[in-house]
């Protein structure tokens, strides 16, 4: 992929965001680019391979948002990015003078995602690329469930390297947790109280944390969250919220 790219566009500059979102993991994909492209200067092409759909009928897009551009498949792996910049443009693909021929059926990232994202990296404009669409898939496990009163069903959306669990329940959703007993629920682990950092925990225990993306996290200190709670991206956990209001 970065040889087709640099063969286009010789003076680009490659940066890998990861190489480690799990196999198949649209969500984890999801996540981690929702996480990095806002540190990203404008006109930065992002071009994001999650893609268990290779070779089938799902669409190849370009999506302009932010003052920067998305390449990716059309199967939710931008949907947080979307959902966050609501004044986005996407456009699906379909400009086939602009891919690597011949186009293999299991390998769109090199023969269609990096020559499309070198030719708007050598100037050409994504009007080029395809028509834009207002149907591109949307998913919604980024937001947590409301199931009761005061319980709210969510999922992991991202394990690190160190093993913490990065859940979709956002701070902005719940800005007085730190101030209310709560419960959350992940694996047959039932936790309580806001950590303030790693530290706070006896080692190998686990603890659940605001991460830096304003997630809940559950970590664990010196030790993996996810091999101590058996836990994964896709692993469902509950949030109960004691005390008064809603």
């Amino acid at each position: 992929m970065k040889g087709v790219i640099l063969g286009i566009a010789p003076e680009a500059a490659i940066v890998d965001i990861s190489h480690d979102i799990a196999a198949f993991g649209i969500q984890d994909g999801a996540f981690v680019i929702a996480q990095a492209y806002r540190y990203f200067p404008k006109k930065t092409i992002h071009v994001i391979v999650v893609d268990p759909g290779v070779g089938s009928a799902r669409r190849p897009i370009l999506a302009e948002a932010a003052g920067q551009y998305f390449i990716a498949p059309d199967n939710g792996v931008l949907t947080m990015v979307l959902a966050r910049e609501e004044r986005a443009r996407v456009r699906h693909i379909t400009a086939e003078r602009y891919f690597l021929h011949p186009v293999s059926r299991t390998f769109h990232g090199r023969d269609i995602f990096s020559p499309t994202a070198a030719h708007v990296a050598a100037g050409v404009p994504p009007a080029r690329f395809g028509k834009p669409i207002e149907d591109y898939l949307r998913m919604n496990f980024h937001r947590p469930v409301r199931t009761a009163k005061r319980v709210w069903s969510g999922t992991v959306l991202h394990v690190d390297h160190f093993g913490n669990l990065i859940t979709n329940l956002h701070t902005d959703d719940f800005p007085d947790l730190g101030d209310r007993p709560f419960e959350l629920t992940v694996g047959l682990e039932r936790l309580s109280g806001l950590a303030r950092t790693f530290a706070d925990g006896e080692p190998g225990r686990p603890l659940v944390l605001v991460g830096s993306s304003g997630y809940l996290e559950v970590a664990a200190n010196q030790a993996s969250a996810a091999k101590l709670l058996g836990c994964g991206a896709g692993s469902p956990v509950e949030l109960t919220v004691f005390g008064a209001g809603s």
